[in-house]
């Protein structure tokens, strides 16, 4: 009973999706457009990506990086800041769900060793808003953009420009919001130590290289993944093991619901008439409903508005607590690290994402 607890716990978006496709399974019988609903390519690289990151990830290739870079600072306002630029960069190349298991604990860490555990629930959610807005400008930075820039076929320059402002704007007030912290000195303890692998990690960048080309189409997706997967099943079979093959079914589910519901004339004529009026609003709307990515996967079969669809759907991963599967990520870290606080949690969570959901809806509301 646990076990099956804990796994509704932590696959809950997965089995909604499962739902989903099954219930609109029944109202559009499968037939020979299913397959036309399954997206290869978003699967493919969104799996190659996932294999290459976890590989780095069982290294400590990104917290020996990233501890080095907390260690130079000279104090504790600098260090939070670097540590919201780490997580913010961070999910711009491995996406936001991967930087928050990768750097939240970094961010505990610091806290516990220089005994500022009273900013918890403030550095937690803005390192957590950080990653939900940082992977906001590439194509694979979140999965929606991977998923809304092959399916769009948008010009790799046309998406960076539709995105480049709001990712200016929130690179921003993340540099802003460091001012709640003071700028005490502080010393950091001396932790577990682990050993930098130069010969891995420079194999394992080529890999990601590889997977970012096949993004931009330099290299065939199935080819691209075939390397990828022998190469890390050559050197690291356990790097395997731990791919979010969830998040991929996930996908996959939510693919076959969003094709349906495209078939359903009713519901076709009302998300059509819905996004017609404002589709920037309204895809940032139903991430705070349903989360970013099937909100991405869904809109996108109604409207072929690209620009506002894209840009909603990354500034609506803010808002929430369902709004982007990251943000549970980052309130399961904080409920494992702390005992008790949970209604300061929410009402940290809650004011800052509101200010910038706020903030970045005005904005590219008039851009």
């Amino acid at each position: 009973m646990k076990y099956c607890i804990r796994f509704i716990r932590s696959h809950a978006v997965f089995l909604i999706a499962t739902m989903c496709a099954i219930v609109t399974s029944i109202i559009v019988p499968p037939d020979e457009k299913y397959l036309g609903y399954i997206d290869f390519k978003t699967l493919a690289c969104l799996l190659a990506t996932l294999c290459v990151v976890c590989a780095l990830k069982n290294i400590k290739f990104f917290t020996i990086l990233a501890r080095k870079i907390i260690h130079s600072t000279p104090n504790f306002r600098v260090c939070v800041l670097a540590l919201l630029y780490i997580t913010f960069i961070g999910s711009l190349f491995i996406a936001n769900d991967m930087a928050l298991i990768t750097f939240l604990p970094l961010g505990w860490y610091v806290l516990h060793d220089t005994g500022n555990e009273k900013y918890t629930p403030r550095l937690f959610v803005l390192q957590n808003i950080a990653a939900n807005l940082g992977g906001m400008l590439t194509p694979f930075g979140n999965p929606q953009n991977l998923y809304l820039y092959t399916k769009f076929n948008i010009p790799t320059m046309e998406f960076m420009g539709i995105m480049l402002w709001p990712f200016l704007l929130s690179v921003t007030m993340i540099t802003l919001s460091v001012f709640f912290f003071p700028a005490d000195k502080m010393e950091l303890k001396k932790t577990e130590y682990f050993v930098f692998k130069p010969k891995r990690s420079a194999i394992y960048l080529v890999l990601f290289t590889l997977s970012i080309l096949m993004v931009f189409s330099v290299v065939p997706y199935y080819i691209a993944l075939a390397i990828i997967v022998v190469a890390i099943l050559i050197m690291d079979r356990y790097a395997l093991l731990r791919v979010d093959y969830f998040l991929i079914l996930t996908f996959f589910m939510f693919f076959i619901f969003a094709g349906n519901m495209s078939r359903i004339e009713v519901i076709r004529e009302l998300l059509s008439g819905l996004l017609e009026k404002n589709t920037l609003v309204f895809s940032a709307l139903s991430c705070q409903v349903i989360s970013n990515v099937p909100s991405a996967i869904l809109l996108s079969q109604f409207t072929d508005n690209y620009k506002e669809l894209l840009l909603g759907v990354n500034i609506g991963g803010t808002g929430t607590i369902i709004a982007s599967l990251a943000s549970l990520i980052t309130f399961s870290e904080y409920c494992r690290c702390t005992e008790g606080g949970k209604k300061r949690y929410f009402a940290v969570f809650t004011l800052l994402n509101a200010v910038f959901l706020g903030v970045l809806l005005i904005f590219c509301s008039i851009l």
